[in-house]
């Protein structure tokens, strides 16, 4: 329990909420793993090109306590745990590239040589027989501080740290393995492959930690031919189809990475401690390098053989198998030797995270979040379509495009079927008929190149139209079809940023008169995200149909949000999501204004939606955090602007 509560261990869902990390969050980036976004992932794996499914991935590792203990062993240890970390997205390590923190109190006693052996442990000995590359690093080294308590002068020094991050190219990101455990493949085993070689030391282990026993030997890094024949040997699995998920043995021991795992598959364990014989304690705790993948029960042979052609034959055993019902048990001589329901496993890890939460943010908003988290019941997220992707998602954009409320109007700008493989542009760029719409932005704003992209794919002829433009009369909005008000950090992305933007356009006479005259016009359509969907929002008293449109405010957690949540389309007016209404789909939000607040009279009754928040049983929600605390996002009509 001590372990499971402690705070290199435990769930850090509370960083969801402590900035923006651009677009797509920390959702696309990071950690949150499965159906249930459990903050559990090795590695970050991001696309690159979604022609080809190519990306990149990023790792970070770091094993700052065992300096106290060891410098060099430190941070052979860090750069071990990177690689165990990024080897689970599916990349060679020949490819792998590093970027090295060290951080130190120099000129204290023992200190420069400490990091020294640390530095020439990694850069002159670990790294040249991996064959990889440190291109790039910084250094910190003042790492200590000094102050007075009365008459006695205190002094605190941080250890030698060295903070490793991998970065390698990645082929293909679907292959990427995340510890999430699969219950649809038939009966399954969890394989521990251990790169310490049986040596289990425990010194700096979270465990004596929480015990408060200082000393002992601490794990390391000793054959670095077992990392090069991992990656050979994860390569090959891979290919061959044999890996359905991947841990890396993280703080705490296997027994924590195998927990983790657990509560990611939301699901149980029968774990089987007599591989570890007499040194089963040794065999849980200990933090040596090391993974957990599951395997096909029927792929045991196959998976074996490759370990033995690799050389790791000696290093790898079966520790249990997942299992349906929602407990983990420890078996040891054939007799169950403990037992801990999942959910209070799941709320033993989220305790410190929920703590600070609760502290730091609207403590109900923490309270909503700890609960959903701890629900055995809950589906997690379930995507409903109730169209053809294939078959309908070209048709969307070039509806936009609409003059009037005539459907045969499609006819102008539509000829036929097309699917996802095809040049949706090709029929209007062959006509002369690309519809323009300005891409609108103002000063700070970074989503234009992204949103240009998606029109011009669509069929559009995107224009970059900056706000200074329109004021200059470079650009008029009447020269366009429609507009799209970009998002990402206008005017450095302050509280009320969109609101800034829209009082530029509302004091400005010749400005206030353009957007109005775009708005009126029946045949144009706008589209605002992020600041713009804030600034479209203050545009309210120019809009048609806009008077019980909301305002943005602080969320009720009162703090940024950046999560995957479930949307529901309901049927609307609204061109961008005509034939969609009942899908439910799982979306990005990051933002820390996105309450939406009705002034007197109005009301989310006097708005048609286009999208809802839903929860994981598909029902409307405000609920934190499946609804974020805020209501549903509102459309005006398929001819109006929506936001």
């Amino acid at each position: 329990d001590r372990v499971l509560r402690f705070p290199a261990v435990g769930s850090k869902s509370f960083l969801i909420t402590i900035g923006d990390r651009s677009v797509g969050g920390l959702c696309s980036r990071d950690p949150m793993v499965g159906p249930w976004q459990v903050p559990v992932a090795d590695c970050a794996v991001t696309a690159c090109d979604f022609e080809g499914h190519a990306g990149e991935a990023m790792a970070i590792g770091e094993r700052t306590p065992l300096a106290v203990l060891d410098a060099r062993a430190s941070a052979r240890m860090a750069v071990g745990e990177a690689l165990t970390n990024i080897v689970s997205a599916g990349v060679e390590l020949d490819e792998v590239r590093l970027s090295a923190n060290w951080m130190a109190a120099v000129d204290q006693t023992g200190e420069d040589a400490a990091l020294y052996d640390a530095v020439q442990a990694v850069g002159m000995e670990l790294c040249p027989a991996l064959g990889i590359s440190i291109p790039v690093g910084k250094d910190s080294m003042s790492m200590q501080t000094q102050w007075s308590h009365g008459q006695t002068s205190q002094l605190t020094v941080s250890p030698v740290s060295l903070i490793v991050t991998a970065f390698a190219r990645v082929n293909d990101i679907r292959g990427a393995l995340t510890p999430q455990l699969k219950l649809d493949q038939g009966a399954t085993q969890l394989w521990l492959i251990d790169l310490g070689a049986g040596s289990q030391r425990l010194g700096g282990s979270i465990l004596l930690e929480c015990c408060d026993r200082a000393g002992g030997v601490p794990p390391d890094l000793n054959v670095p031919q077992h990392i090069k024949a991992l990656f050979a040997l994860m390569s090959e699995a891979r290919k061959a189809g044999l890996l359905l998920a991947c841990h890396d043995r993280s703080d705490g021991g296997a027994i924590v990475a195998l927990i983790e795992m657990a509560l990611a598959g939301h699901c149980g364990l029968d774990l089987d401690l007599d591989g570890w014989a007499d040194s089963w304690l040794r065999g849980l705790f200990s933090e040596e390098l090391g993974l957990i993948v599951q395997v096909r029960e029927r792929d045991h042979d196959r998976f074996a053989a490759l370990l033995e052609k690799h050389g790791l034959a000696a290093l790898g055993h079966v520790v249990g198998t997942p299992i349906e019902k929602l407990q983990v048990k420890l078996r040891l001589n054939g007799a169950k030797f403990g037992k801990w329901a999942w959910s209070e496993l799941m709320t033993l890890w989220s305790q410190t995270s929920h703590a600070m939460q609760r502290l730091r943010d609207n403590p109900a908003s923490a309270d909503a979040e700890l609960n959903w988290r701890c629900d055995e019941d809950d589906a997690g997220i379930t995507p409903k379509l109730t169209f053809d992707v294939n078959d309908d998602i070209a048709l969307i954009v070039p509806r936009l495009t609409i003059t009037h409320h005539d459907h045969r109007a499609i006819a102008r700008f539509y000829d036929g079927p097309h699917t996802l493989n095809d040049d949706i542009a090709a029929p209007y760029i062959c006509r002369g008929v690309r519809p323009r719409v300005a891409i609108l932005r103002e000063q700070g704003v970074n989503g234009q190149i992204e949103m240009a992209a998606a029109f011009t794919r669509a069929g559009f002829d995107a224009v970059d139209v900056h706000m200074s433009d329109l004021i200059a009369g470079r650009r008029r909005l009447s020269e366009f079809h429609g507009l799209a008000a970009c998002g990402g950090f206008s005017y450095g992305d302050v509280l009320g940023a969109g609101r800034g933007w829209a009082t530029s356009i509302m004091f400005n006479d010749s400005l206030r008169e353009q957007f109005a005259a775009f708005f009126a016009d029946p045949s144009k359509f706008s589209l605002g995200v992020c600041n713009g969907c804030q600034m479209l929002s203050q545009l309210a008293d120019i809009i048609p149909g806009a008077a019980a449109w909301p305002r943005f405010v602080r969320n009720t957690s009162e703090q940024y949000e950046a999560r995957l949540v479930t949307v529901e389309v309901v049927e609307s007016a609204s061109v961008f999501f005509r034939g969609m209404a009942g899908s439910r789909m799982p979306v990005v939000v990051a933002h820390g204004e996105g309450r939406t607040e009705y002034s007197e009279g109005g009301g989310p009754n006097r708005i048609e939606a286009c999208l809802r928040f839903v929860d994981n049983a598909g029902k409307p929600t405000e609920r934190f955090p499946r609804g974020c605390g805020c209501s549903a996002m509102r459309g005006s009509g398929w001819t109006r602007p929506w936001v």
